[in-house]
Formats: structure tokens, C-alpha cells, sequence
């Protein structure tokens, strides 16, 4: 006899330890969708944040899983999913929680459904952006991290993120550094100011101008991200070849599913790969720290950001980030 299925919808708000800023705005807490999907006594779990940059909000992405919600208690499987919801962050959440599940039907881990042995990463850590003197104390605080994501793109102009580019720089002169302005710089001041920005050892500016623009990014010599240009494979054939990296994040692919597809597509188009994250719980980074497996670099910092993060949350030790336990994901 089949099992049929429940399926819960919950939006959730986590608090912030402080401000989280970046070129688009601030934020003092986490907006989360969590989704459980019950079958008997198993349930499996995701969570999604919906990013208003793609048109979302909690009440879009919340009818969206409520579309097809008689499809997923009626058994819907992952593959059927992909066809029936837009990458995203409503099909991330559903996506995630039936690899959950399925884990536990079959009495396995979602890293053996991927054919991985996940091994401990290293995540950078976000310097939100601020005074150019307030980033530079950020990144003093921040000494346990090798590798910093500096947030750029104020509205004072590139000039003044140079400041605090220069600020940051001076006061970890140890670590690495990866910038991201958020679509927050104009190109022809990207150009004009490409030689100092060049200066810093970057090793590369994330989705520095908006996607109209990026264009002309082939003619500034620098390394580039894609980011907000980047959701699927399907986006992939369209990005410009001066993206030498591509920034995966599970609430733009729609879940981990298509994000590994993804990142092997990535792979084949000779791009580099950053597994990013929005700032949410340990729910959202488990299934990425699957895909960070195939990563070049990882930013999965986003429950630093928590005052107080899910029970069975992923473990960080400084900036190594370990499997997560069967009892949070997978």
C-alpha cells in the first residue's frame, strides 16, 4: 500500500547578530520559507529565501509550492519537479526536502544518492559594507577567515569603495579577497578605475555592473563572477566569456538537483565555480555543502549571521564547515 504524503508551508524569520548590508539594502533578519514534506513517519526538509532582485516575495514563492502541492502529497519525485516549477526559490525548497526524504525512505544519506563523500570545506566570510574604517575593523574581527567577500557597490561611487577596498586590504594583508558589488557599479566607471582596482590581488569582482551591461566587460582586464546572470544550465550558454567564474546557489538553480547538473555543465564550459549562499539557517547550507563538493571556492557563511541558528546546525570551526548531521539534512 502506498503512503500518501503531507505537505507543511511555513514562513519563517530568523534574527540577525547585526545589520547585513549590501548595494541592494540592509537586512535585520533572516525571511525564510521552510517546507516538511511527511510520509508516515519520515520527513524531509528544505528551505528557501525568496530574493526580491528575481521578483520574488515570501507570498510568490509560497503559492508557487502551493501549485503543485496536489502533485508532490500525490508522489511527485525530483525529476517531475523540474518540469513543473521555474528554478527558484520555491522549487529550491521542495526540491531539497525530497532529497531528504528520500534518503531516509531508502535508509541512506542524500550525499550517497549523489554518489559523493562530503569532506569538510572552507567558507569565506562577508564583510558587509560600511565606512571604509568599520569594513577594515569587520576584517581584523574576522582573523579566523583566510578568505573574506568584501560587499561593494555604494551609492558614493566606485572611488569611495576603492577606500574601503584599500581599508580592508591594508588591515588583513593575509587573507584573499573576492569582491561584490551587487550590480551596484556603473561599466564606464568600472573601466576608468579598472587599473586601481587591479591593485589589491582580487581574485576576482562579482557581477560588478548590471547584466545589461556586462557586455563590456570583455574589454576591462580584470577577473569576473556571474551572479545575478546565473540560474541554470540554461543561462549558462548565454554569460560572456570575460566570467571566468560562476557563482551556483541553490535558491537560483531550484534546488540541489539541477544545481549539480549544473555545476557540471559549468565545469565542461571551463568556468570556475563559487557555491554561494543567501543569508538563511543551516537548512538552506546543508544540501549546498553537497555541491560545494564541486567547488572551487565556497561562501556558505550564512548562519554566522544568526543570532541563533536551527537545533543540529551545521558545525563551523572557524572557517571549516562540516557535514551535516543526518539529523538537520540528509
Amino acid at each position: 500500500m502506498t503512503i500518501s504524503r503531507k505537505l507543511t508551508i511555513r514562513a519563517e524569520s530568523w534574527p540577525l547578530k547585526q545589520r547585513f548590508s549590501i548595494a541592494r539594502g540592509s537586512k535585520i533578519s533572516a525571511d525564510v520559507l521552510a517546507v516538511e514534506l511527511r510520509c508516515g513517519d519520515m520527513v524531509g526538509r528544505g528551505e528557501a529565501v525568496p530574493y526580491r532582485r528575481y521578483g520574488e516575495s515570501m507570498e510568490t514563492v509560497t503559492a508557487a509550492v502551493e501549485t503543485i502541492q496536489t502533485a508532490l502529497e500525490a508522489g511527485m519525485d525530483r525529476t517531475a519537479l523540474l518540469d513543473a516549477l521555474l528554478p527558484g526559490a520555491a522549487r529550491n525548497a521542495i526540491d531539497c526536502a525530497l532529497w531528504d526524504l528520500e534518503a531516509k525512505q531508502q535508509n541512506t544519506t542524500a550525499a550517497a544518492l549523489a554518489a559523493l563523500q562530503p569532506k569538510p570545506i572552507q567558507t569565506a566570510f562577508t564583510i558587509v559594507i560600511d565606512d571604509a574604517d568599520k569594513m577594515a575593523a569587520q576584517a581584523e574581527k574576522a582573523q579566523a577567515y583566510p578568505l573574506l567577500k568584501i560587499k561593494l557597490g555604494g551609492r558614493d561611487g566606485v572611488m569611495a569603495d576603492i577606500t574601503r577596498l584599500a581599508a580592508v586590504a591594508e588591515a588583513r594583508p593575509d587573507a584573499q579577497l573576492i569582491v561584490d558589488s551587487n550590480e551596484g557599479w556603473q561599466i564606464d566607471e568600472l573601466a576608468r578605475y579598472a587599473d586601481q582596482l587591479g591593485r589589491y590581488g582580487v581574485i576576482f569582482f562579482e557581477q560588478p555592473v548590471p547584466q545589461k551591461q556586462e557586455v563590456g566587460l570583455a574589454d576591462i582586464d580584470l577577473p569576473f563572477c556571474a551572479d545575478e546572470s546565473v540560474h541554470d544550465r540554461g543561462s549558462l550558454s548565454d554569460l560572456p566569456r570575460a566570467y571566468g567564474w560562476v557563482n551556483l546557489k541553490l535558491d537560483k538553480t531550484g534546488g540541489l538537483t539541477e544545481a549539480l547538473a549544473c555545476a557540471a555543465a559549468a565545469k565542461a564550459d571551463n568556468r570556475k565555480i563559487m557555491v554561494g549562499c543567501m543569508v538563511a539557517t543551516s537548512l538552506s547550507m546543508a544540501p549546498a555543502t553537497l555541491l560545494a563538493q564541486h567547488a572551487d571556492m565556497v561562501d556558505l557563511d550564512g548562519p554566522l549571521w544568526l543570532a541563533e541558528d536551527r537545533a543540529d546546525g551545521l558545525r563551523y570551526d572557524g572557517a571549516i564547515v562540516h557535514p551535516p548531521s543526518p539529523d538537520l539534512w540528509g
